[in-house]
């Protein structure tokens, strides 16, 4: 009997993870305004078809990157999308310029693509992945947070 493929988690990380697959109606995970806050460095608002509406700042949406390698990069962490990885304590702090797209580009018609400053550009941000990681107050809530 092999065990390959099974993993123990927590029951709120397993809650999360199921409520990741949950289906979601085609009007909550449609946009019906998209603003990319490129120049003012802001971030990013989107307006839902089913009404609801969503903000994150570039900071936290670099940080939640969707790839391959930041999703695995995060589990092997044990950190949230959004949350920055542990920075190496250092006698000197050097300068780190601020994170900000350098570009934004529609994918098709379901996601959206940020090529960073730092040079990061793999990530695909689904429309589907941004509603599930919504950051307002009823969206927190509703992920435990």
């Amino acid at each position: 009997m092999s065990h390959e493929g099974i993993r123990i988690v927590s029951q709120e990380q397993a809650r999360r993870e199921d409520a990741e697959h949950e289906e979601m109606p085609s009007s909550a995970i449609t946009p019906a305004k998209v603003l990319v806050k490129k120049t003012e460095g802001t971030g990013v608002e989107i307006e839902w078809k089913d009404g609801h509406k969503s903000a994150w700042n570039f900071v936290w949406l670099r940080n939640a990157c969707p790839c391959a390698t930041c999703h695995e990069d995060r589990e092997n962490t044990g950190r949230l999308p959004g949350e920055a990885k542990v920075k190496d304590q250092t006698l000197l702090k050097l300068y780190e310029a601020p994170v900000r797209p350098m570009e934004v580009t529609p994918v098709g018609k379901y996601a959206i693509r940020f090529k960073w400053n730092d040079g990061h550009e793999s990530g695909i941000y689904s429309w589907e992945y941004l509603r599930r990681v919504c950051r307002c107050d009823d969206c927190m809530t509703k992920q435990g947070l």
